[in-house]
């Protein structure tokens, strides 16, 4: 595994453990006691060992110290009120060292429950799903002959390794056919990667840092550098963390030598993490964040972004400003403790309060992707979307656009529109009245009263043929479910 002092896997003793090895009668006990309390010095282990001792001598329920023993030490952890330390069994730390790295266990798709219809949205590269002959775009009807009705027949499809689950799909509005997956274990990509000709910008997406997604984000740069890359947007929305040296490793795609962060331990006095040996990227740099953006997430974001090499699009990111170490006990089971606070290079501390973007784009992912593209050098976006896939200027990315049909009035998600003309939008509830605000000031008022906009779901949606008046620079066509937009 891999750790640096910064979150390191160490080894230490299990206190509890020579107290195992103590007499276990309760006159013993007693005598230690009472030699103890004749120094005036009883020790909480010598209390803890007392405690097994009587119950080992005197419950009738019988008394199994390995569990007591992992109950109270999840008891200790527990008092810490800290959400980020815990307790894990041998078993438990290697499906949380699996969540870091995404090794999963079932068919390998991603999926989006919408208007009563169940998506895929993605089937991964060497899933289950794929070598069955499922595809991007399918809609599931049924699992296992039961009917999807809601979100929650998700679940449905879960299931351990190598068993199988009977799939009855709908492709393209016509086929309808029966497909049977065998659940498997699988690795998600940490790192993918496209390249936009149209504007010559490059696009990582990071999910997750694993252990190897250091690597494997080198591979992708190579190959968009390659391929001509002016500029690069790096995605980090959703990413939740990991471990902090494949972070200071990416770092250094960026940067030939500069701060990464501030730590303080218990003391609080700061020490200084730097990066040397690493290269200047040579070009415009684009982060994308969101609410749970976290962690190792934030440490390199607020990295690139303090040294003046990214700009950063999207939300205000998590909050995470705290470093976990694991430790190995003797038993197999280990802790996770929280042993350090970081602070961006600028001395920032976001704990509990996130970063800031520089600029703000609310509650709408594409709508972010196309503020981001803009940002790196687009001069053009041209979008296809529907409930279940994504594409700007011919890329497929991770996404969909859900919209709203009215007899020949097709209503759009208000802030995709409005990121198409680099522009914003404000809602007066008051008035029921939508402005928006393209990025030359321009502003075009749409209301509930007239029909120009719909709400759903909290968020709002506008007529295109009477956005498409305000702000003539906008194309589009829309055909079986999916809109084309173009700016």
């Amino acid at each position: 595994m891999k750790w640096n002092k910064l979150c390191q896997k160490a080894l230490i003793p299990l206190l509890a453990f020579p107290l195992l090895g103590l007499p276990q009668v309760v006159g013993a006990a007693a005598e230690s006691a009472g030699s103890a309390e004749a120094a005036g010095q009883t020790s909480e282990m010598e209390v803890l060992q007392e405690v097994l001792n009587y119950l080992d001598t005197y419950n009738i329920e019988g008394a199994d110290r390995e569990l007591f023993l992992e109950n109270a030490i999840r008891g200790m952890v527990y008092t810490l009120d800290d959400p980020y330390s815990d307790y894990y069994t041998a078993q438990e730390l290697e499906g949380f060292e699996d969540s870091v790295n995404q090794e999963y266990v079932g068919i390998g798709v991603t999926l989006r429950f919408t208007g009563s219809k169940l998506y895929i949205t993605d089937v991964l590269p060497g899933s289950p799903a794929g070598s069955a002959g499922l595809k991007k775009g399918d809609i599931i009807a049924k699992v296992d002959g039961q009917a999807v009705e809601s979100g929650d027949d998700i679940l449905l499809i879960q299931g351990e390794e190598n068993t199988k689950v009977l799939l009855n799909v709908t492709r393209g509005g016509t086929q309808n056919l029966a497909i049977t997956v065998t659940r498997a274990h699988f690795s998600l990509p940490s790192v993918t990667s496209s390249y936009l000709a149209s504007g010559r910008i490059g696009y990582i997406a990071l999910s997750s840092f694993t252990e190897t997604a250091d690597i494997d984000f080198a591979t992708e740069l190579d190959k968009l550098r390659e391929q001509g890359m002016r500029s690069l947007v790096l995605d980090l929305r959703d990413n939740l963390g990991g471990y902090v040296d494949t972070a200071a490793n990416i770092a250094k795609y960026f940067m030939k030598s500069g701060t990464l962060m501030y730590t303080a331990g218990q003391s609080e006095d700061l020490e200084q993490v730097t990066i040397s040996g690493g290269q200047d990227i040579g070009m415009p740099v684009v982060i994308l964040t969101n609410e749970l953006t976290a962690s190792a997430s934030e440490i390199l974001t607020g990295a690139l972004h303090d040294n003046g090499i990214a700009t950063v699009v999207g939300t205000q990111t998590y909050g995470k400003a705290r470093i976990q170490n694991v430790f190995t006990l003797s038993n197999g089971s280990s802790l996770k403790l929280t042993v350090q606070q970081y602070l961006t290079p600028n001395k920032e501390d976001f704990n509990h309060v996130g970063l800031k973007p520089d600029f703000e784009v609310k509650n709408n992912s594409v709508a972010q992707l196309i503020t981001g593209m803009y940002k790196a050098g687009a001069r053009t976006i041209e979008l296809s979307g529907n409930p279940s896939s994504l594409s700007i200027n011919g890329v497929a990315f991770s996404g969909y656009v859900d919209t709203m049909q009215s007899g020949d009035k097709i209503y759009v998600p208000s802030r995709i529109l409005a990121a198409l003309v680099k522009g914003d939008v404000a809602w007066s509830s008051s008035a029921q009245k939508l402005t928006v605000t393209d990025g030359n000031g321009n502003k075009a008022g749409f209301t509930i009263a007239a029909k120009t906009v719909k709400m759903a779901d909290g968020e709002t949606y506008v007529e295109i043929h009477e956005f498409q008046k305000k702000f003539p620079g906008i194309k589009w066509t829309y055909q079986q479910g999916t809109i084309h937009l173009s700016k």
